[in-house]
């Protein structure tokens, strides 16, 4: 994200062109709906599409963020669709992007601009793919942001990124920072442990699936959050 890491993970060996991933997405994953989005359009992996065959620049055996429909991404989407005034002629950083699925909704709203800041090649791909699909442009960084300043945007829009307490910290503190330089924060998450709830203050509550859930189709309660910073 912004080169964020969402987990630290060393580059791809073998992986394939961006055109190459691009076909590959089209010819394999289905483009239908978000669950509980349908104003969204995503290609979403299913059983049949191998995505072992695209050599992720995941971690081995852990499913990618950009095919899949995780929960905070799908509650700051859901959040953005049902509140568009946070984001109308606003410019937008999309940390972790993932699929794309806020910086999509954000742009849908009528965001000025939006920055999808991630670092996962394959997602880079998905991310144009699904833009597409939903008719609007949303840029891409490859950039490491949680190293950099504060970017130059209105709002930052994080969703699904505490995943582990080493990410985390590093998370908290860029966004710490970014809140203290007058961007506002919104974060998405399902409540995953290493979510830093005392430095948080909860906005809205959502019933969305999350990916892991297997075949039961319950819906967990997530939130939607901004950082409190004292003074």
């Amino acid at each position: 994200m912004r080169g964020l890491h969402r987990r630290e993970r060393s580059p791809n060996r073998g992986a394939l062109s961006l055109v190459d991933v691009h076909t590959f997405i089209v010819e394999n994953l289905q483009l239908k709906p978000a669950p509980g989005l349908p104003e969204i359009q995503l290609y979403t992996a299913h059983p049949g599409s191998g995505l072992s065959r695209l050599g992720s620049s995941d971690e081995e055996d852990l499913p990618p963020y950009w095919a899949y429909n995780w929960a905070g991404g799908t509650l700051l989407a859901r959040h953005i669709l049902e509140h568009q005034d946070i984001v109308r002629n606003r410019r937008i950083l999309d940390l972790g992007a993932g699929s794309g699925i806020v910086g999509i909704a954000a742009r849908k709203c009528g965001a000025s601009r939006v920055v999808a800041a991630e670092i996962d090649t394959n997602a880079i791909a998905a991310i144009a793919l699904n833009a597409e699909a939903n008719g609007v442009t949303v840029e891409v960084t490859i950039a490491d942001v949680l190293a950099g300043d504060p970017p130059e945007v209105d709002i930052i829009l994080a969703g699904d990124v505490f995943y582990s307490a080493q990410l985390a910290r590093r998370v908290l503190q860029f966004l710490t920072a970014s809140r203290k330089a007058g961007i506002e924060v919104l974060i998405g998450d399902p409540r995953r442990r290493s979510l830093p709830l005392a430095a948080l203050e909860l906005i809205a509550e959502y019933a969305v699936p999350d990916f892991g859930d297997g075949s039961t189709g319950q819906a967990a309660i997530g939130g939607v959050f901004t950082l409190a910073v004292a003074g």
